[in-house]
């Protein structure tokens, strides 16, 4: 490979070059034959993915050229110092490098605004993997990146700031207030990034749940903390929509803070001032938490019902609808809403599954000895159907088939009733349906 990129420079130096114009030769700079010759002798090698004879060229073609006379100068640089820097992490020469890397980004962004946001949205991707020592650098180069691009910024730059921020809070750089800023603003940010494709849609609502998860799991701020912050705002402007807005969203993230006036006072103006899915939602934590659950339910199904919500969140909430109704006794409702949710989102489908598999195995029905066990069927194939669409919860739903596989007829039982194994059998009580078929054990 080194033999034929020498042959290739070889040519290039006894081949004469194109005859440019001074018009042409303009763009080089005042070194325009140096600067095109160098450019030459890198771009051969970085052809040939030769990136360590590339480097030292292109390092001379940097030196000679103005930066506008090819983005391609900084885009390959880019790749060639993010190498260098990845071997030559923690030796005393990685500094000098990060710095020309960063700088790189920035010139792009500069000389090349058509391109601002993906040059600066590396910039961020760039800090994240080479400045891990260094929280406070790289902090402030997410928030200049955010503050320059706004709604341009990428997801998981978003993501990466409210984590940096968490850092520093715990550390004793950042207070509570400033955090809660940052959270709000980077969740309302990834809100407003219109996605261009499936995929990046769900990599912004799992970025979203991340910050979320972030949030919670590392209490920055205590139920106390939130009602000390927030109440005075409240009691000053209990009619802004936003604030209210955020006060419910951040009661109803931190533990245990729901049940007390403030939440109840927002979440009421929320609903008030914009009747919607959120407004809802909020004021069926409020009702479920205090127990009312007959409220809470409508509440919820209001939620559901909601023109503007999207339908991943509108599946997110039949589950969560049916769980709630399970533990409160409401079989029925609960295998109704769970139902609803594969049909609304794939990926939440195997949870629905194995709790409707769970209603069932719960279901006591009367009649004669088949009928009572006849719910552990539905539940079995329940829970094959979950498996089968969740391989995460194989583990989990094969130990409710081994325990519910216990209580099938036996074989003799089975006889006894006129019905044989594999025959169609249809299962109806506690307002549940379903047709099955007939299993047995032999004891």
């Amino acid at each position: 490979m080194k033999k034929l990129a020498l042959t290739v420079i070889s040519l290039a130096i006894i081949i004469p070059a194109p005859k440019l114009s001074a018009q042409d030769m303009s763009k080089y700079g005042p070194n325009a034959q140096e600067c095109v010759k160098y450019l030459s002798y890198y771009s051969e090698y970085y052809k040939q993915k030769n990136y360590d004879d590339a480097t030292p060229n292109w390092r001379k073609a940097y030196s000679v050229c103005p930066p506008t006379c090819s983005q391609n100068l900084l885009i390959h640089g880019s790749e060639l110092v993010s190498k260098l820097l990845a071997k030559n992490a923690g030796k005393p020469e990685a500094a000098g490098l990060l710095d020309t890397l960063l700088m790189l980004q920035d010139q792009r962004a500069k000389y090349y605004p058509k391109y601002a946001a993906t040059a600066l949205n590396n910039k961020a991707s760039y800090a994240a993997r080479y400045m891990k020592n260094d929280p406070q650098r790289v902090f402030g180069i997410y928030e200049s990146v955010i503050t320059e691009l706004g709604a341009e910024t990428k997801a998981s730059v978003l993501f990466n700031d409210f984590k940096v921020a968490v850092d520093l809070y715990k550390a004793g750089k950042v207070g509570t207030e400033e955090v809660l800023n940052y959270y709000q603003r980077d969740l309302s940010m990834l809100d407003a990034i219109t996605p261009s494709s499936e995929i990046e849609k769900t990599q912004i609502t799992n970025f979203r749940k991340d910050i979320e998860n972030l949030f919670i799991s590392s209490k920055v701020a205590t139920c106390d903390d939130l009602l000390a912050l927030f109440g005075p705002r409240y009691e000053a402007n209990p009619n802004d929509l936003q604030l209210v807005t955020n006060i419910a969203k951040m009661l109803s993230l931190a533990e245990d803070c729901v049940d007390n006036d403030l939440y109840l006072n927002a979440v009421t103006s929320m609903y008030t001032l914009e009747p919607s899915a959120s407004s809802a939602y909020y004021l069926y934590k409020l009702h479920s938490s205090k127990g009312n659950v007959a409220d809470a339910v409508r509440y919820l199904q209001e939620a559901i019902g909601s023109e503007d919500l999207e339908v991943s969140k509108k599946a997110e909430y039949n589950y969560e609808l049916a769980v709630y109704s399970f533990k409160n006794g409401r079989s029925a409702a609960a295998y109704e809403a769970a139902a609803k949710v594969p049909e609304l989102d794939e990926g939440l489908a195997g949870k629905a599954y194995l709790l409707i598999g769970t209603i069932w195995a719960s279901t006591v029905c009367g009649g004669d000895e088949i009928a009572k066990r006849a719910p552990y069927w539905v539940a079995c194939d329940y829970m094959n159907k979950a498996k089968a669409a969740d391989a995460s919860l194989a583990d989990e739903a094969n130990r409710y088939i081994a325990n519910y596989s216990r209580y099938f007829p036996t074989t003799a039982d089975a006889f006894m009733y006129n019905i044989g194994k594999g025959e169609s059998y249809t299962v109806a009580c506690g307002g549940l349906r379903a047709t099955t078929i007939v299993r047995t054990q032999d004891k």
